[in-house]
């Protein structure tokens, strides 16, 4: 299926691996030009030699000032920015009543406040045209949080909750606002941690997330996708 998206231009944030990579490929595999951002710019220049059209940012997304930074860059090279996909590293294990102010401030800032500030950097250029796609990389666990990992239920359920609201503001503009909530793919932070048993296809992951950056999914709106394998067992 042709997504409709040749030579439309894209940020994606933690691109270097893992399932912001998956996207960024999957996304540049489209014709999409891609801005790659991720802390290590040697991993991202590997990245970008793969493909057609792309331009690396290296830096720390959770730094406030980045996703304008990132946002610029896009209409500096393309004059134009159709699609960001906010993902950032997941927060560290502990469960509620363990967690401590500053660690939550800390997931708050890398797991919400950073994609909510690239939308933001994102969207006039957007409206200008009354076309934009704006996905966010979550987590399983905003659809049935994980006991040992209350940090990311905080932060990525506050990211989805503000993701619900922008996805009506912004609907008439043509803009649409998801979230895509992976379980485990075989990544190479899951295999560096030893972990077995059923896994996703990073590739196939991204192959769902250039879907809903794409013209055919215009009208799916205010969602959090589920990619997981069947693993989340509610019926929300």
């Amino acid at each position: 299926m042709d997504l409709g998206i040749r030579d439309r231009v894209a940020v994606v944030t933690a691109a270097s691996k893992g399932l912001g990579r998956a996207t960024a490929q999957a996304l540049s595999a489209e014709g999409v030009r891609v801005v790659l951002n991720a802390r290590d710019e040697a991993a991202l220049q590997e990245v970008a030699a793969g493909m057609a059209d792309a331009v690396v940012v290296a830096g720390d997304v959770t730094d406030p000032a980045m996703p304008r930074r990132l946002v610029d860059a896009a209409v500096e090279r393309w004059g134009r920015v159709d699609i960001v996909v906010g993902n950032a590293g997941g927060p560290p294990g502990g469960r509620a009543l363990e967690i401590t102010d500053e660690q939550i401030l800390e997931a708050v800032n890398a797991n919400m406040l950073a994609s909510i500030r690239l939308a933001r950097a994102a969207v006039d250029d957007m409206r200008s045209r009354q076309w934009g796609r704006i996905c966010f990389i979550a987590s399983a666990s905003v659809r049935q949080p994980i006991r040992d990992l209350a940090l990311s239920n905080v932060a990525r359920t506050g990211l989805w909750a503000w993701a619900k609201t922008a996805a009506q503001d912004l609907a008439d503009d043509g803009i649409s606002v998801n979230l895509i909530c992976p379980g485990l793919h075989a990544t190479d932070r899951l295999i560096e941690r030893g972990m077995t048993g059923r896994t996703g296809d990073p590739a196939d992951f991204g192959a769902v997330a250039a879907f809903l950056c794409s013209e055919q999914a215009k009208f799916v709106n205010g969602i959090a996708m589920g990619v997981d394998g069947g693993t989340v067992t509610g019926l929300l």
